[in-house]
């Protein structure tokens, strides 16, 4: 008869009672989440024009070095542009003139030879 009694202070559980009510707002709170990490990183790397359809932009990646790109966006189309040693070497004629500067902030360019 012992085991008989009546237990005070224990609930009994229901069974409309989920036990996973708990941790169904986690999605929820996974997507706040990873919309507010993707907003970081687009205004860590400052690249905000890349998102404006208005904007003509041109990103260079690694100037200088072998493995150079060119990132060029017009309107909506982005081009990337692998840069070669070929692209890049030019080799030079000659002067054609010179450019000088003005007190004023404006540019006078002399031809050469005239």
């Amino acid at each position: 008869m012992k085991y008989m009694k009546k237990r005070r202070g224990k609930k009994k559980r229901s069974f409309e009672e989920d036990p996973m009510s708990g941790v169904a707002n986690l999605f929820d709170v996974a997507m706040v989440f990873a919309v507010a990490l993707l907003i970081a990183l687009v205004s860590s790397y400052h690249i905000q024009e890349l998102l404006d359809p208005t904007r003509d932009i041109t990103i260079v990646k690694n100037p200088g070095q072998p493995d150079m790109q060119v990132i060029v966006k017009e309107g909506k189309e982005i081009k990337t542009l692998n840069v070669t040693e070929e692209m890049s070497e030019v080799e030079i004629a000659g002067t054609v003139g010179t450019i000088y500067r003005t007190p004023d902030g404006g540019m006078v360019y002399v031809p050469e030879g005239g």
